[in-house]
């Protein structure tokens, strides 16, 4: 995990330049996404796990650039693959994401959306996976996880997402931006370590966040779980307000992210007040903020410490919200496991009754 995090800038370039192109796997996506907006038609973007929040994110991105592009329809929404295979479309788009294109529940929304008369794609590692017989179109990220608590399975997707987005919108996308954000995420490695050190020990964590931040809080709550098996959950910013403080006290952790550049005063003054609850209750609480409000959050509301998020105006909001983030909240789920002494590659399969566990969901 810790090899891949620091791998992600570069495969950001790769992934980037790869799909550039006007014969590239992300200009026949944008092509497929525009016909089905123009014909008034649903785009579904779909996955399990880690590829369901990086299908999140990939609905977001697409959706972003369908309205800078001036495109008709409500734009990408994203489904869980088991009840889109159960509900498939008649029509339209439906793009799964599967990190090697195996997960049986995607290929089977797939194969139900083809089956009903919708057009099928792909966002996968290689055209040579399972999945990628079921889609018209195939997305290759051409870059494989080597741990099983995915980190490039998460960022990878959204890099070709970005790529579509670009072809769909004829903005020109800076890789360089991108890797430099991603990168900016990973240096503050003591600020992880005392946000771990903090939390390391709660009973339980909760994650809240708001707008294109609650795909990364998502993905946080997956990853401390899979990593340090810490029991978590996600909560939107204001759901979290509206029912769920009596359970919780000093023995609970909280993060806050907070980078989507929309409406960010708005989230900004509903944040303050949540962390300011969380404060009267004993709360450990600590955020990933972006750079350009972090001098407006009082460090007193963030006792358990805080990453910086870097800023890259020239990006598309929900692009840079979510790579600015990203390597945050994989460090973040790094340093927890080291601090409780877990192995977070094996996603604890590596014991015989998790692996057990594993085999009887299957059987």
């Amino acid at each position: 995990m810790t090899e891949m995090i620091a791998a992600e800038p570069g495969l950001a370039r790769r992934i980037l330049a790869r799909h550039a192109g006007a014969d590239s796997g992300a200009a026949a996506l944008a092509a497929a996404v525009a016909e089905a907006a123009r014909n008034d038609e649903p785009i579904i973007v779909t996955g399990c796990g880690t590829s369901e929040h990086a299908s999140l994110g990939v609905a977001d991105i697409l959706r972003e650039a369908a309205r800078a592009a001036g495109l008709p329809g409500v734009g990408a929404v994203s489904a869980q693959a088991f009840e889109l295979s159960l509900e498939p479309p008649g029509s339209g788009l439906v793009v799964g994401v599967s990190h090697e294109g195996a997960t049986s529940a995607t290929n089977a929304a797939l194969a139900a959306a083809r089956d009903a008369g919708a057009r099928t794609a792909l966002i996968t590692v290689t055209g040579r996976s399972p999945g990628a017989a079921l889609a018209d179109i195939v997305l290759e990220t051409g870059e494989l996880d080597q741990s099983w608590c995915h980190t490039i399975g998460y960022v990878s997707p959204m890099l070709a997402a970005s790529a579509v987005g670009a072809h769909l919108s004829g903005r020109a996308l800076d890789g360089d931006t991108v890797a430099r954000i991603l990168a900016d995420g990973t240096r503050d490695e003591t600020g992880a370590e005392r946000i771990a050190g903090h939390l390391a020990d709660v009973a339980h964590l909760i994650v809240i966040a708001s707008g294109a931040d609650r795909t990364a809080a998502r993905e946080l709550v997956l990853k401390v779980e899979e990593a340090s098996w810490l029991p978590s959950a996600y909560r939107d910013l204001e759901t979290f307000l509206h029912g769920h403080l009596p359970a919780t006290g000093p023995d609970t952790g909280l993060v806050l992210i907070l980078a989507d550049r929309m409406a960010r005063r708005e989230r900004l003054r509903r944040a303050r007040g949540a962390l300011a609850a969380a404060h009267e209750l004993g709360i450990r609480s600590a955020a990933i903020l972006a750079a350009d409000i972090a001098g407006d959050v009082d460090v007193a509301l963030t006792p358990a410490g805080r990453l910086i998020a870097s800023e890259a105006s020239d990006l598309p909001a929900p692009v840079a919200a979510l790579f600015a983030t990203a390597t945050p909240l994989q460090l973040i789920t790094e340093r927890l496991a080291r601090a409780r002494g877990t192995d977070p590659d094996p996603i604890r399969r590596d014991d015989p009754r998790y692996r057990a566990a594993a085999d009887a969901a299957e059987g």
